[in-house]
């Protein structure tokens, strides 16, 4: 049964290997299972839905992955995505919950829309390769802002509005002991490193009398507090463009870049650089997103950790599936996920913004007109609390500085149009 699903004699491979895979790759990310609650919590969502919807729409989407796709790729609520969601639409701009799950929704339907109509391809050139690396750039400093502003490592300032904290004090000092255990432990490839990090600052927080012990395993929570709660008619009012914009762009980046990197990684890449079965693969990744949205979580998006399941030997379908299994199970450990403190998962919300920043070192610095945009979009991401505010005026800028620099010619159509949209969005909208 699994060689007629996976194939797996065709990709060199057997069971135990795609199975031992599928455990790599959900160890590297299953620290999703305990940050995204807690994130989106913040939003006013009940914190056991959201977990059993993040343990879903992960499950969901790794299947439909494994299945349909045969790609050794994981799927679950993306990082930067669900802080964008939380900070950005919800707190931010005085959204509702429901309206933020209506406006993933409706991102994946367009996806799928672009997907079907081969327009991605052209979504995805619209975007320059600067603009895009900025922006995974300035979600990785939106994030660790997030990180060190509710650890209170950064307290607001009346002067200067911003400002070190009591690093002495405890959740300060747990939260820096959280990041140097990921740091540690990665660096020493131990498995499950990111998740072993938060559980260990999570067993000294219990020791020290912080956390209160509310049991290990129990029966699934109920989704039905979040479960179709998402509002469709909000999220498609005028005002709410720049945010399903922001959601679609950085899904579909996030994804192209992940199956990229993955699928090369695996040796599956074909001689004319096609990722195979891109059609499928692309089409799990929004569908997940729906069905993430309905059940009552952020994006759901395709991870990069899967190159971690790639190295231990997976090359199929069977590791995805396995991860979606694994997903599953964990929806029994709820009474865990409820007592991890912010303190214990900022270390690894630090962590994932340190591979983000990563793709500075690709910017060409010496081109004004490059190095511009990119240092908006790095600054104002965070600053603003939003991807959106970040993608909108790193476009604008990106498009002034070319034709004030006489460079107009670099600028392909699709920018002119995206940024003019942008534009008047700002001036007429806000």
């Amino acid at each position: 049964m699994l060689e007629k699903l996976f194939k797996l004699k065709k990709f060199s491979t057997n069971p135990r290997t795609e199975i031992l895979a599928g455990v790599t790759t959900f160890l590297t990310m299953a620290y999703i299972i305990f940050v995204n609650p807690a994130m989106l919590a913040k939003t006013g969502m009940d914190a056991d839905a959201v977990f059993v919807a993040t343990c879903l729409a992960a499950a969901f989407g790794c299947f439909v992955m494994g299945f349909w796709a045969n790609l050794p790729i994981a799927l679950a609520p993306g990082m930067g995505l669900n802080a964008f969601f939380t900070y950005g639409v919800v707190l931010g701009m005085g959204h509702t919950w429901q309206t933020a799950l209506g406006a993933v929704f409706l991102s994946g339907v367009i996806f799928i829309f672009l997907s079907a109509f081969k327009l991605r391809e052209w979504m995805i050139n619209a975007i320059p390769e600067t603009l895009k690396k900025a922006i995974v750039a300035g979600i990785g400093a939106f994030l660790a802002l997030i990180a060190l502003k509710n650890t209170g490592i950064i307290v607001d300032h009346p002067a200067t509005l911003v400002s070190l904290g009591d690093l002495t004090s405890f959740t300060p000092a747990m939260a820096c002991l959280s990041f140097f255990l990921v740091i540690g432990l990665v660096h020493r490839n131990v498995p499950g490193a990111v998740m072993l990090a938060i559980l260990a600052t999570t067993v000294i927080g219990f020791i020290a009398g912080d956390v209160q012990y509310t049991g290990i395993m129990s029966a699934p929570p109920s989704i039905a507090p979040t479960f179709m709660q998402m509002d469709l008619s909000a999220a498609l009012d005028v005002a709410m463009l720049s945010v399903v914009f922001a959601f679609l762009f950085v899904d579909l980046f996030d994804t192209s870049g992940t199956l990229i990197a993955v699928s090369q990684r695996a040796g599956l890449v074909k001689e004319d650089g096609k990722v195979p079965r891109l059609g499928p693969a692309l089409m799990s990744d929004s569908t997940a997103t729906m069905f993430g949205a309905a059940i009552g979580t952020s994006t759901t998006t395709s991870y990069v950790e899967s190159t971690a399941g790639v190295a231990a030997g997976g090359r199929t379908g069977l590791t995805a599936v396995t991860v979606g299994v694994l997903f599953l199970l964990s929806m029994f450990f709820a009474p865990l996920a409820k007592m991890i403190p912010d303190y214990a998962t900022a270390g690894a919300i630090l962590y994932v913004a340190v591979l983000m920043l990563y793709t500075l070192k690709e910017i060409n610095w010496d081109d004004l007109t490059e190095a511009a945009p990119v240092t908006v979009v790095l600054l104002l991401t965070p600053l603003t609390f939003s991807i959106a505010h970040g993608i909108t005026l790193g476009f604008i800028t990106y498009t002034a500085a070319k034709v004030l620099s006489g460079k107009h010619k670099e600028l392909d159509i699709s920018v002119w149009v995206i940024s003019a949209l942008l534009l008047a969005k700002i001036i007429f909208v806000g």
